[in-house]
Parts: structure tokens; C-alpha cells; sequence
């Protein structure tokens, strides 16, 4: 199956080197490209795009903006979007995760790990770009804002989890793979798969980057002081 990848920022020449990566992929290719945020969710519509890499920063609509708009349309809920993001380290990641983004990425990350990151979004299966700590999330949550972020409605939506399926939400949230999980749970990796699509699905939750954000808004991980 051919990955279908929108490019949206505001730098042509950002964009034609995108292009250019991406479509030299045999499992993907650019099926369109947008230079601000309103565009970037119409495109996403009209050319079924699977994968959106999203610069946070564009005139007019931005990618935070762009990307809430995106999450909160049901024909649109198969779309991922991966912000694109100049500093590794960046204040509207929070925002961006929170708005319904799977993940982000450096400008200056290296080509695969930018191609990895669209595979992986695509996937749904893993939470950031190769380059992030798998600290990194809980930091910026835990800076996120001045209430300390958590939600009392989502704490409460926990309760429909079962004690494995917390569990396995703790370790996804430490960033985690399925593989992992399931080494340090003593069970399978398809019994962890299971457990994530069903905490998913109980909490609302569009990938595993979403679940994060939710295990760390509830109260249920605190992010380190460290």
C-alpha cells in the first residue's frame, strides 16, 4: 500500500526538497502540497492523503490551527499529522499533540529518519521522531500550562480501562514499544496490541502519540522532575 503524503509549509524550496525524498520511496509518494494551514485541511480531503508533515509555522492558518481542524473532522480521521518543527525543543509541540498531531519532527532531522517518521505515522504505531527522548512528551506536557494540564473528564474516562489495559497506557506512555511492553508485562506482543487498540478506543484516542498526551493529562503518569 502507497503511503499518500501532503507537504504542507510555507517555504517552496523546503517543499521541492520534500518532494523530492518522498516520492523517491517505492511505498510513497506527494500527493499534493499546500503553503498555509486552511489549504493544507482541504488538500488533506480532496487527495486522500494519508499523512500530513505540517509546519507549525505558515501566514494565515497555521499548522496548530491546521492540524485541530484536521483531528476534529470525521472524514478526515484516518489523516496523520507530523509537525515539522525548526527546534527539536519547541513550545508548540504541546500545543500540536494536543490539538490531535501524532508526532514531530526537526527540520534538521536526517532524510530517513524524516521518512521513518511518515512510515510510523502512518502505522500508528510508535509516538515521535527517531530523535525525540522518550521524555521529551511528558516535559513539554508537564510545561504545557499554567492548570498543570490535567483534564478531570478524561481522568474520569479511565475508569472504563481495565487494570491491564492501565498498565499497558503507563508503559505506551513511557514510550515504549509493543515489544518492550510485552517483555516487561510477561505476554505477547499481539496481546499489548490488543490492549492498546482498546484503550484507544475507550478513550477516544487517534493514535498511541494521543493516548500519551491522555495518560499524562489525567494524572494517571506524572512527568519527572528530572
Amino acid at each position: 500500500m502507497t503511503i499518500r503524503v501532503l507537504l504542507a509549509d510555507d517555504q517552496a524550496l523546503l517543499r521541492s526538497a520534500f518532494r523530492v525524498l518522498v516520492d523517491s520511496e517505492p511505498d510513497m509518494e506527494v500527493v499534493g502540497e499546500a503553503s498555509e494551514g486552511a489549504e493544507a485541511v482541504r488538500l488533506a480531503r480532496e487527495r486522500r492523503a494519508d499523512v500530513v508533515l505540517m509546519d507549525i509555522r505558515m501566514p494565515g492558518t497555521d499548522g496548530l490551527a491546521a492540524t485541530r481542524l484536521i483531528s476534529a473532522d470525521p472524514v478526515l480521521a484516518h489523516v496523520r499529522v507530523v509537525i515539522l518543527t525548526t527546534f527539536e525543543v519547541d513550545d508548540y509541540v504541546v500545543g500540536a499533540l494536543r490539538a490531535g498531531a501524532s508526532g514531530f519532527l526537526g527540520k534538521g532531522s536526517e532524510p530517513e529518519e524524516l521518512l521513518s517518521a511518515i512510515r510510523i505515522a502512518a502505522q500508528g504505531d510508535a509516538l515521535l521522531s527517531p530523535v525525540a527522548t522518550k521524555g521529551l512528551i511528558a516535559r513539554f506536557l508537564a510545561q504545557g500550562d499554567a492548570d498543570d494540564g490535567r483534564d478531570p473528564a478524561r481522568a474520569g474516562r479511565l475508569a472504563a480501562l481495565t487494570v491491564r489495559e492501565r498498565e499497558v497506557l503507563v508503559q505506551v506512555a513511557g514510550g515504549h514499544s509493543n515489544d518492550e511492553i510485552a517483555e516487561r508485562l510477561r505476554v505477547s506482543p499481539l496481546t499489548v496490541k490488543t490492549h492498546v487498540n482498546r484503550a484507544m478506543a475507550k478513550l477516544g484516542a487517534r493514535d498511541r502519540a494521543q493516548l500519551v498526551v491522555i495518560a499524562y493529562e489525567s494524572g494517571l503518569v506524572r512527568p519527572r522532575a528530572d
